[in-house]
């Protein structure tokens, strides 16, 4: 029958709108300002810490609209803003430990049965929820003199390994240049084919061999750029992780030319404490325990050539030896457990260079004591001659483990005191260890109250165009006009609906006036096909006729338009900055259910209330 369809077409339509509808509907619920408190290192967030806290904003006479323990962290719920940042001070007194964390930030309000099926709020961006956002600088310097000193490292443990004798192999004096001299002559030849072949992208040149039996080792340009490009990506994973593991929801990190990164994070409304998380970067080295001298003779400044002095965190000391088996960088994984006597332990997994060097080192040291090192960079209130911040290097042991047998790419630490220190080591080194030092070169604060005036003045908008559309539509096409004013406003769900099912769209400012483009847009399949339908009305066909010919003629025109500006769209995403991301996700979104809605939704309508009937005469 012409204009009918079947039933499971109809239930097909309904059952998209209603999953857009589930999946928007968090939307209308508010979220409340929220203190999150945490614990950072050996700080422990229990039962006690809510109590005390709980207890402290009793006394100051703040009211909570809900406090909980979850996952070690703490939330506490306001109904105000202004009750928020009052609570976040009171807090801070109450605890009085810099070694927990506390950050204000927002809470989903949404029930429960929504977020078991996934259905969460939109992701606002900077511009509309408010945060921090930070114009960092990654230290090639440092990045430079960690991957010199590694190479150094790597040349020592393949002569031995080779048995090829040599006499001393350090860096040059204000250079990335290595020097490497060996005993003999003999030795000098093998020496310079085994780094040659193990080392392809180093260049190698021999000195005057009159008085010594010297190579001079210099990077590649390749090997120079390839030293800075990872020094960048890895630490943008890595601080993506750190973020994430400290509690702040949705950050935005990417890179900016050639050694910075921007990091954005949506409603965190304290940028001291944003600071306080992303400058004290971290990394892990694992080097071996020199039980062969006296830690009290070090203390006396007897301090052995090959090892260090370093403190613990139970406020002693320990001695180590200066050759560092390897970093955090080549962690893949960490999880806390527990050994097979029931003791805290940490499993650790290590990319397969990562495991080279951990079997190479340990072989030999079966039953002496690896210790794991912890290294901030905190940031000083003094600055360098740029008007940078200067960072001080604090270095402490956080755990000393006996190596049983030999590692390699998968081992454990165990002696650890207790399942919390377990769970943070853990967490550190999954966390995983920045290449070099961050510096923030640049930072800047929207407030709260700026998102909400943005969020308001775009939703305005929306609202204004959506009102607009539908008057005209009522006006210039009547009961058509109805038709399509419902599969707009099903467009608008959708549109959100699927903004909030995709993990990391975020809606920004440019994002709302792709939304309100859309609204405009939408209409205009509708407006050909009604157009259509009325010049098969004209021309004397029958209404049903009219209706089948409208949209059988009108679907290529359609097609052509949106798939020409959904490329137009694809293009804006693939080259544009961050606003013109938000630009073209919310136009793509809008394009791909603007057509579903206004060919396949009013249609449906259109034949569920005319077709198959005796229809006359059409409200068009």
């Amino acid at each position: 029958m012409l204009n009918k369809y079947p039933l499971w077409k109809y239930l097909l339509v309904l059952f998209v709108i209603m999953i857009g509808l589930l999946y928007a509907s968090p939307n209308l619920y508010r979220a409340d300002p929220a203190v999150q408190i945490s614990g950072e290192k050996k700080a422990v967030v229990d039962l006690n810490t809510l109590d005390t806290i709980k207890k402290h904003l009793t006394d100051q006479n703040i009211p909570i609209k809900s406090i909980s323990l979850e996952d070690d962290k703490i939330l506490a719920r306001f109904d105000s803003v202004d009750t928020q940042i009052k609570a976040k001070d009171a807090i801070e007194v109450a605890l009085g430990d810099e070694s927990y964390i506390t950050a204000l930030n927002l809470a989903p309000t949404h029930p429960e049965w929504l977020r078991s099926l996934g259905a969460n709020p939109m992701k606002l961006g900077l511009d509309l929820r408010g945060g921090v956002h930070f114009l960092m600088e990654v230290d090639m310097k440092e990045a430079m003199d960690k991957a010199t000193k590694q190479l150094i490292d790597d040349f020592k443990s393949d002569l031995r390994e080779s048995k090829i004798r040599y006499r001393t192999i350090k860096r040059r004096q204000g250079t990335d240049m290595i020097d490497v001299v060996f005993r003999e002559e003999k030795y000098f030849e093998k020496g310079k084919r085994l780094l040659e072949k193990r080392f392809p992208d180093i260049q190698f040149i021999e000195n005057d061999k009159t008085e010594a039996f010297d190579l001079r080792a210099t990077l590649t340009e390749q090997r120079y750029n390839d030293i800075q490009e990872y020094a960048v990506m890895q630490n943008i994973t890595i601080m993506r992780n750190r973020v994430n593991q400290l509690g702040v929801a949705e950050p935005q990190i990417q890179r900016q030319g050639a050694n910075r990164i921007v990091v954005e994070l949506p409603g965190v409304q304290d940028s001291a404490q944003a600071k306080k998380i992303l400058s004290a970067t971290a990394t892990l080295e694992f080097r071996i325990v020199d039980t062969k001298h006296d830690v009290r003779d070090a203390l006396n400044g007897a301090v052995p050539p090959g090892s260090e002095l370093f403190p613990t965190n139970d406020g002693t000391y320990s001695l180590l030896k200066k050759r560092i088996i390897l970093d955090g960088s080549h962690i893949t994984d960490a999880q806390s457990g527990f050994d097979e006597n029931g003791m805290p332990q940490v499993s650790i997994k290590l990319d397969s260079k990562g495991g080279t060097k951990m079997s190479q080192a340990t072989k030999d040291n079966v039953g002496n004591l690896m210790a794991t090192l912890f290294i901030e960079y905190k940031p000083t209130k003094e600055v360098d001659e740029k008007g940078l911040t200067i960072y001080r290097k604090e270095q402490e042991v956080i755990n000393q483990a006996r190596i049983n047998q030999r590692l390699n790419r998968s081992f454990r630490i165990t002696g650890i005191d207790s399942q919390v220190e377990a769970d943070n080591l853990a967490m550190l080194l999954r966390a995983g260890a920045l290449v070099a030092p961050i510096r923030i070169v640049q930072e800047s604060t929207i407030g709260p109250s700026l998102g909400q005036e943005n969020i308001e003045r775009g939703i305005n908008a929306v609202v204004l165009g959506f009102a607009l559309v539908l008057a005209f539509m009522v006006v210039y096409y009547r009961g058509f006009g109805l038709v399509a004013n419902a599969a707009l406003g099903a467009n608008l769900v959708m549109i959100i609906g699927i903004m909030s099912m995709i993990p990391g769209a975020t809606l920004t400012l440019p994002g709302i006036a792709g939304i309100v483009l859309t609204v405009g847009m939408a209409v205009d399949a509708n407006v050909l096909i009604f157009e259509r339908i009325r010049e098969e009305l004209r021309e004397g066909r029958s209404p049903q006729s009219a209706i089948h010919h409208g949209y059988d003629s009108a679907f290529s025109t359609i097609a052509d338009a949106n798939i020409t500006t959904f490329i137009a769209a694809v293009i804006l995403f693939a080259i544009g900055s961050g606003p013109v991301k938000g630009f073209a996700v919310t136009l793509s979104i809008g394009i791909a259910t603007s057509m579903f809605t206004a060919i396949v939704g009013t249609r449906s309508i259109v034949n569920f209330m005319w077709g198959g009937k005796p229809v006359q005469k059409l409200s068009i």
